[in-house]
């Protein structure tokens, strides 16, 4: 949000949805329109959500006047979606049947009776008013205004046409133009449709207990604290607490996963979701604009307004690209015949034919298309790609680090191996059981989930003096015998002669396999040995190999564990580089090195502990996003899932989106230089000069569409 727009915020900001935006400049000029109504402050129009968001006070019929060169219809966000007509019987696409029908009867009629006969200029004449009505409406208002978009250049081309006797060409020009717009308008439907199928996918209603009574309730009506009843085979309309019942559900609309998962009481849910067996009861939790669900549309729709370092470039070159081309055009039709005495009609005839070939079509929805359709079909694959400039940027990405704790390791210690000197494994167990009852590290939980696992009563043993040693473990009597549970170094201190060479030997072995070591015992002897270890995920190992054959040059471990469990876990994941003992400063500090040495840097995280870094990175990637709302809010891409199997895709994703942004723009630009060449010997008709153009505007169009289908 702006400066101003935060002033703003202060007045009433709300959002409206647009329907019937044909190209991102007609959108520009609502929102141009908008910004001047009497009462609005500030506008912003996002093109790939089709919405307004307005600072200010105004009404729809005042929005509708501001989009009336447009036709545009406006309605409340919250409104459903008035059901569009198919796209073959769009009112707007039948006056091109109409008027392709003229252009080829009129074709026949000067073929029998030849070209400048009266009734095929009649039929050339109202083919080109019928489908170019629209257009001459916007074409003229910008004339007038001085405003030389798409449709200002096709207007005077048409006119022009007409006023040296081509109707012919004036007609085929409308056609294809006519054509051209109603393809773009199909696309943008296509790529937007992706955002509307999110918005479908939970109920706009649900069963709700309120006391005694069980009533259907629309999601707007229900309240935090509700209990909503969800029955097998039903969505979920909310987020909420499992409060009874257990069931599977399938998260593939939240997460991307397509295995269900299974919850129980006490377990987070999100609305869209489907329940597969069980009867649910879940406390609601989110008012519904609130829901991970409305969070994830919102944030979709934010990004696809963003614009990309790609797109700002093209709308800064068409800018000034569209008046030097007609100037261009003005030039080559006035100097030839002023001061060569050349033939008027035919250097006006190429002075339009410059006009069509110069519009900028292709080329101002070369990036657009591409990354609505990108970020669309990411959002379906449980990836939040945060706006335009992310996508781009992970497409450039040459090295990726990693947070070890819960991002490459499941972040649950547990207990690996228990080697015992003097005693039972399993007294001792219970001892130290009962001694780390009263700890509250992270160790320490590992070691009370072993003993519960094996049954051991160690809540029945008498604990007294418990006393932490800072940094180094803990002490405490059981039986009148005092034991001491910590780390190796606290015995070296301990023990009169320190750790015997046969028990260091086996510390040494188990902190090379990358465990954690503590040792029970008392002021005379070790007892036992427990090693405590971070499991590593199922899917790291493949993700990194991925990762390194798609192009990664270089993946980084950070943690701040020692050195050697450090190595221990880089080296079975098989990351290129590793960080160990580093501070959560040393990581921000580690990130900014990397920007500076290879520039496109991604720090993944789980989005809690590592917001400074993510934020330091060129992108940060949060894991997990569906339970966090700080992954959802640090971080410019999120993996929806507790799972990095999705990154891969993504890097696929962003590279292919990059590759097509490129070849996009440099086919756009080539045919214009190519057909502003064959001006020189003359070659250039009217029909091939638009032909040109649309054939542009339809392959760039194909192309971006080519994204929907990468896949995982």
């Amino acid at each position: 949000m702006s400066e101003q727009q935060a002033k703003l915020s202060k007045s009433e900001v709300k959002t409206y949805r647009v329907q019937g935006f044909t190209c991102a400049n007609c959108a520009a000029k609502f929102e141009n329109n908008v910004k001047a109504l009497p009462g609005v402050q500030d506008a912003k129009v996002n093109f790939g959500a089709s919405k307004i968001t307005v600072w200010g006070t105004t009404t729809i019929e005042e929005l509708e006047k501001a989009g009336a060169f447009e036709n545009l219809k406006i309605r409340e966000d919250k409104e459903k979606a008035v059901k569009r007509e198919p796209f073959w019987k769009q009112k707007e696409n039948i006056k091109v049947y109409i008027s392709a029908v003229l252009l080829v009867i009129s074709w026949f009629l000067g073929m029998q009776y030849g070209e400048e006969h009266i009734f095929a200029t009649i039929g050339y004449a109202a083919s080109i008013l019928i489908g170019g009505y629209s257009l001459f409406m916007k074409g003229f208002k910008n004339l007038v205004r001085l405003q030389f978009d798409m449709n200002t250049l096709m207007t005077v081309a048409i006119l022009g046409a007409a006023a040296i006797g081509e109707w012919g060409e004036g007609a085929t020009v409308v056609i294809l133009f006519a054509i051209s717009e109603a393809l773009e308008r199909y696309s943008m439907d296509k790529a937007r449709q992706s955002i509307e199928s999110l918005m479908d996918i939970a109920p706009k209603e649900a069963l709700i207990r309120r006391g005694n009574e069980e009533m259907m309730v629309p999601v707007d009506d229900i309240q935090v604290g509700d209990i909503m009843i969800v029955k097998p085979g039903q969505k979920l309309a909310m987020d909420g607490i499992v409060i009874k019942g257990t069931s599977t559900l399938n998260q593939a609309a939240i997460t991307g996963e397509s295995v269900p998962v299974t919850k129980t009481v006490g377990d987070e849910v999100f609305a869209g979701t489907l329940n597969e067996e069980g009867l649910l009861e879940v406390k609601v939790t989110k008012r519904v604009e609130d829901t991970t669900l409305s969070k994830i549309i919102h944030l979709v729709e934010e990004a696809q307004a963003e614009r990309a370092p790609s797109q700002a470039f093209v709308d800064r070159f068409a800018k000034y690209y569209t008046p030097a081309i007609i100037i261009f055009a003005l030039l080559l039709a006035v100097i030839p015949p002023l001061f060569m005495g050349a033939d008027w009609s035919e250097w006006i005839y190429r002075g339009l034919a410059v006009l069509v070939v110069g519009c900028p079509c292709a080329l101002v929805i070369s990036t657009p298309v591409s990354i609505v359709t990108a970020i669309g079909n990411a959002a379906k694959n449980g990836v939040l790609i945060k706006g335009g400039i992310y996508l781009e940027e992970a497409g450039n990405l040459k090295v990726i680090a990693f947070d070890k704790t819960g991002t490459l390791t499941k972040g649950v210690p547990s207990v690996t191996d228990v080697v015992t000197y003097n005693g039972n494994e399993n007294e001792l167990m219970t001892i130290t059981a009962a001694i780390e009852k009263g700890s509250q590290h992270p160790l320490a939980s590992a070691i009370i989930r072993k003993a519960e696992e094996d049954g051991l009563n160690f809540n029945d043993v008498s604990v007294e003096e418990f006393q932490s040693i800072t940094g180094k473990g803990v002490k405490a009597k059981v039986n009148n015998e005092m034991y001491y549970v910590g780390s190796p170094g606290l015995f070296e201190e301990l023990l009169p002669n320190g750790i015997q060479s046969k028990i260091k030997e086996q510390i040494t072995d188990l902190q090379t396999q990358g465990k954690t070591v503590m040792a029970l015992g008392t002021e005379k002897e070790i007892l036992a040995l427990i090693a405590v270890a971070d499991e590593i995920r199922e899917s790291s190992k493949e993700v990194i190999r991925k990762l390194h054959q798609v192009g990664i040059e270089k993946t980084v471990m950070l943690t701040g564990d020692n050195q050697r469990t450090a190595e221990a876990i880089g080296k079975q994941v098989g990351v290129s580089d590793i960080k160990a003992d580093l501070l959560p400063e040393d990581k921000l500090n580690f990130i900014k090195e990397l920007r500076d040495k290879y520039r496109s840097v991604a720090m993944v995280g789980d989005g809690v502990n590592d917001a400074p870094a993510l934020a330091a990175s060129t992108v940060g990637v949060a894991m997990g996003g569906a339970g966090t709302d700080t992954a959802l809010e640090t971080a410019d891409i999120v993996l929806m899932s507790d799972d990095l199997s999705k990154l891969p895709y993504t890097i696929k994703l962003s590279r292919k989106a990059l590759a097509i942004i490129k070849q996009n723009i440099t086919f756009s630009l080539g045919i214009k230089v190519l057909a502003l060449l064959l001006i020189v010997p003359g070659w250039l008709t009217l029909w091939l000069a638009i032909f040109a153009d649309m054939g542009a505007t339809l392959i760039v169009t194909l192309n971006s569409m080519r994204l929907l289908n990468v896949k995982e």
